[in-house]
C-alpha cells in the first residue's frame, strides 16, 4: 500500500538556480532526508526533522503559487518512496516536472514526463563509490547528468566519464559546475573551453543572488 504523505522540508517559490530551466520562477519542494553525505553539501539541514505532508497538502501548497514549473528535489528526494507517486501526480496537474537526484537511487519508476537531473558523484564528493551506473541506460533526451567539481581532478574525472558512458549522446545536456567557493567558475570556463567540450558550463544562479541561505 502506497503511503500517501511524505516528510517535506520546504516548499517555496523561487527562480531555478541550476539545469536547462535556470532562471525560471519554479516552485521546489524540498523533501527531508539523504542517504549520502557530499562534503559540498548544501542542503545539510534538509538530512533531519522536516513535517509530514500528505499528497493533497503538497498539491494544495504548490497550487498557491500557479507555477509553470515544479522541481522536487531534497536531500534525496528518491530516498522515500513515495516521491514516485508524488511525481506522477505532479505531472497530471499539468506541471513541468523536474526531479533533482544525487544519482544514488534507482530512477527505473519516475514517471516518464519528468526531467530527471541526475548527478554522478565525483571523487571530490566523497561519495563517488555510491554512483548506480546502471541507471544511465534509462535516461531520456529531456534529462540532464551533473557533475559538481572540486578540482582538475575531477574535471578529468568527469570528462572520462561522459565519454566512457557517451552521456552526450544519452541524456539531453550534461552539466559541468563548480563546487561552490571550492572551484573558481573562471578556472573551469577556461578549462571547458581549451577542450571544446560539448557541455554546458553552470553557476548556481540562487547563490550569485542570495548567499547560500535556505528557501531560496
Amino acid at each position: 500500500m502506497i503511503d500517501e504523505s511524505l516528510r517535506i522540508t520546504e516548499i517555496f517559490y523561487s527562480l531555478q538556480g541550476e539545469s536547462q530551466t535556470v532562471g525560471k520562477p519554479t516552485v521546489f519542494v524540498r523533501l527531508t532526508g539523504c542517504p549520502l553525505r557530499c562534503g559540498y553539501c548544501d542542503s545539510e539541514y534538509a538530512f533531519f526533522g522536516g513535517e509530514r505532508f500528505t499528497f493533497a497538502d503538497i498539491l494544495a501548497k504548490v497550487a498557491e503559487y500557479q507555477p509553470e514549473y515544479v522541481c522536487v528535489t531534497g536531500g534525496e528526494p528518491l530516498a522515500q518512496p513515495s516521491c514516485f507517486p508524488l511525481l506522477t501526480l505532479l505531472c497530471d496537474q499539468g506541471y513541468k516536472v523536474s526531479l533533482e537526484t544525487s544519482g544514488a537511487m534507482d530512477i527505473a519508476g519516475v514517471d516518464d514526463r519528468v526531467s530527471v537531473v541526475m548527478d554522478l558523484k565525483t571523487p571530490g564528493s566523497g561519495e563517488v563509490s555510491r554512483n548506480l551506473y546502471s541507471n544511465i541506460p534509462l535516461l531520456k533526451n529531456k534529462d540532464q547528468v551533473k557533475f559538481v567539481l572540486c578540482s582538475r581532478e575531477d574535471y578529468d574525472w568527469a570528462v572520462f566519464k561522459a565519454d566512457e558512458y557517451s552521456l552526450r549522446d544519452k541524456a539531453g545536456e550534461v552539466l559541468f559546475s563548480p563546487s561552490y567557493e571550492q572551484l573558481a567558475p573562471r578556472l573551469l570556463a577556461e578549462w571547458i573551453i581549451a577542450d571544446r567540450l560539448r557541455v554546458r558550463f553552470q553557476l548556481q544562479l540562487h547563490k550569485q543572488l542570495w548567499g547560500e541561505i535556505p528557501g531560496v
